[in-house]
C-alpha cells in the first residue's frame, strides 16, 4: 500500500502559478504509475495528467495541455503538478492518485489512465482557487 498527501494549494489570481505537491509514504514509490485529478464543486472527478513510474512518459488532459506540467521525484517519493496561466476553471480540489498497473505500452497509454477508477490509492486533496 501507499499513502499520499498533497499539499499546495491555496487562493490564486487568474494568470497566475502554483506548485502542487504529493509526498508518498509505504511501498516503493517507483512502483507506482501516478496522477492528478480534480473535481470542481457539482462536478465529477477528471483527469488532469499522469505519469509512469520512471518518469519518463507524461500524459495531459486537453483543458491543461501546455498550461500544467507533471513531474516525479523518486528519490524523494513526491510527485509535482507545476500549474501555469492558471484560470477560475481550474479552480477545484486536487487530488493526487497511485497504482501500481503500468499504463504505458509502445508508446501510448491505455485509456483507462483517464478514469478515477484506474488508481487504487488517494490523497486527501488540496484546494486550489483561482480568482478572476
Amino acid at each position: 500500500q501507499v499513502q499520499l498527501v498533497e499539499s499546495g494549494g491555496r487562493l490564486v489570481q487568474a494568470g497566475g502559478s502554483l506548485r502542487l505537491s504529493c509526498a508518498a509514504s509505504g511501498r516503493t514509490f517507483s512502483l507506482y504509475t501516478m496522477g492528478w485529478f480534480r473535481q470542481a464543486p457539482g462536478k465529477e472527478r477528471e483527469f488532469v495528467a499522469c505519469t509512469t513510474k520512471s518518469g519518463g512518459n507524461t500524459y495531459y488532459a486537453d483543458s491543461v495541455k501546455g498550461r500544467f506540467t507533471i513531474s516525479r521525484d523518486n528519490a524523494k517519493n513526491t510527485v509535482y503538478l507545476q500549474m501555469n496561466s492558471l484560470n477560475p476553471e481550474d479552480t477545484a480540489v486536487y487530488y493526487c492518485a497511485a497504482t501500481g498497473q503500468s499504463l504505458w505500452t509502445s508508446g501510448n497509454w491505455y485509456p483507462r489512465v483517464t478514469r478515477a477508477s484506474t488508481f487504487a490509492y488517494w490523497g486527501q486533496g488540496t484546494r486550489v482557487t483561482v480568482s478572476s
